[in-house]
Formats: C-alpha cells, structure tokens, sequence
C-alpha cells in the first residue's frame, strides 16, 4: 500500500505540473510598460576588442515548454507569440539599438512526451537539443565577435536548460569563458536550489525544483512518462557564475517549488491542485517581485546590463 501510494503522489506531482505548463500555453501574455529592476554586476575581466560588426552585448533567450520551435527564426521567433521571453526580448529590442545589442531566441522542439502526446519528443531529448543549440550560438558568436558579453535568460524548461549552460560555463566547461557571462535570470527554474544562485523577489520558498524532489523516484517517472529523467540538483552549482544568476519563483510553483516529501503529496493534493495556475501566472503575477512582474522586473535588469559600456 506504501508503494502504491508513493506511485499515486508522484503521478500526481507529475501531473499538476504539466497541466500547469498547459495553462501557461494557452495564456495570453501581455506586458504593460516595465519599470527598471536591479542589475547584477557584469564581472569578468576586461573584454578584449570587438571586430567591426560585431554587438557589444548578445541576449540569448529560452522559452519554456510548447513556446518553441526547432525550425523558428532565432532572430524574430514566432513559434508562439504568447512566449513569457516575448514579453522581454520584444521591448527590450524596441528600446535599444540593433547595433549594440543582438537577442537570440533558442530555436529548439520545447517539447515533453506524456501520455496525451506520444508524438511529441521527451523531455531529455528536448532539453539535450536547446542546450546544444544556445552552446552552439554562445560559442560561435564568441569565436566571431571575442568582447561580446553575454545576457542569459529562460523560463520553465528553458530556464533549466540556461541553468544547466550557466553551470558548464561558471565551471569551466562551456561554451564561453565566465568572464564573458554579463548575467543570468532563471525563471522557474526547475533545478532550483535556494543555495546556488540569488533568490531574487519573494523569499517564502521551502520547495526546490521539481527535478530535484522527484530525483528519489526518477525511475517511476521515466516508467510513468518515459525519456524524462529527474537528474536531481547541478552538483557543482554555477561556480564563478553564482553571483551572476538570478532565480525567479512563484511560491507552490510546482517546478521551481515542489515539496520536498514526494510521499506527501497526496496529503496535499488540495493546496497543490489550487497552486497548478502558478506557474502559468507569472507575466500577470505582481507579488513575485514586489511593484512588478518578474518579466518587468528581468527587462529593467536586462537593460541595465546592455547599456551598460563594456570593460
């Protein structure tokens, strides 16, 4: 009987956690004018000098589950134009010049196969295709334009794979050496833990992300959901990066704040039933991040950084 009710509360997480990605597909996502939030420090050494044609500053951008494409254009997504990043890179491209700052979309499948779509690619294969594609552009423009600096940011699905980018670079294993990482915003995050990184906004958070609780039972969600594997926390953090990386998320927001005891979900299926529409709230949710919603609050950050001159 314990057993079964183990399998149940995962099931259960599982569930509430996707349908909450669903609602968020379905939201319209309209932003009113941001006021400016605060920036991270650049950090880094002095950049070396830029080619011409090249930008001073290149934002990538990771849009969470179902609010991508693997053939969308990078440079003018129109995958989903009700994409939360939308809501960040479109002002933020209206309001500084194309020739200063460049912003990339991740073109990526953003997908996670589950019982209702068997069509669809799992999630290992999806977020193993984002994070080889943002690798790819952060090391070739890098290659390309060597004083360019970085901005990183992604939502859900996307802000796990930025973590995961952000943790191979601050470590030393990335595609771009930490110095050239301006700074990271992850919203939602479902790799969150409250020691790596900065909370940034609300602090009632006693969950972690949802692929850290359910790491226990990682092999009854890839029997219930194959091609989903639950890799626990980044062992090794954001390293060099950690000041750097901003976390984002909504309390009972099930991917960055699930509970900790799997076994206790069932206890709790009211508060995690009533918390589903969380995770789809956050271009509309103003008590994250006190006056403004987290997307105004990381588009003032994120010009901040990019007016920022070089050093």
């Amino acid at each position: 009987m314990k057993k079964l009710l183990t399998v149940l509360a995962v099931v259960f997480v599982v569930l509430v956690i996707l349908a909450g990605a669903v609602h968020w597909a379905s939201t319209r996502n309209e932003q009113p004018a941001p006021p400016g939030g605060q920036p991270a420090p650049p950090g880094g050494q002095a950049a070396p000098a830029n080619p011409p044609g090249c930008v001073d500053y290149e934002v990538v951008a990771i849009p969470g589950t179902w609010e991508s494409r693997a053939d969308d254009d990078p440079n003018a997504p129109k995958a989903n134009p009700n994409s939360l990043m939308l809501g960040i890179t479109g002002p933020l491209q209206a309001e500084v010049p194309a020739d200063r700052v460049k912003v990339w979309t991740v073109p990526y499948t953003a997908q996670f196969r589950n019982f209702n779509a068997q069509q669809e690619k799992t999630y290992d294969e999806s977020r193993e295709e984002g994070l080889q594609k943002a690798s790819a552009e952060l090391q070739a423009t890098h290659q390309a334009c060597p004083g360019t600096k970085f901005v990183l940011m992604g939502f859900s699905q996307g802000a796990v794979i930025a973590g995961d980018l952000s943790s191979n670079i601050g470590n030393g294993r990335g595609p771009v050496p930490a110095g050239s990482v301006a700074g990271v915003s992850l919203i939602a995050d479902g790799r969150q833990e409250l020691t790596k990184g900065k909370l940034i906004g609300k602090q009632g958070i006693n969950g972690v992300g949802a692929e850290i609780a359910l790491a226990p039972v990682s092999g009854l969600i890839k029997g219930i959901i194959p091609g989903a594997t639950m890799r626990g926390p980044r062992p090794d953090g954001f390293g060099e990066l950690n000041d750097r990386v901003n976390n984002f998320c909504a309390p009972a927001d099930l991917v960055c704040d699930a509970p900790r005891d799997v076994g206790n979900a069932l206890q709790r299926a009211q508060d995690l039933v009533g918390a589903n529409a969380v995770h789809a709230q956050y271009a509309t949710n103003g008590t994250v991040v006190d006056g403004q919603t987290v997307p105004q609050y990381v588009l003032g950050w994120a010009r901040d950084l990019v007016n920022r001159p070089l050093r």
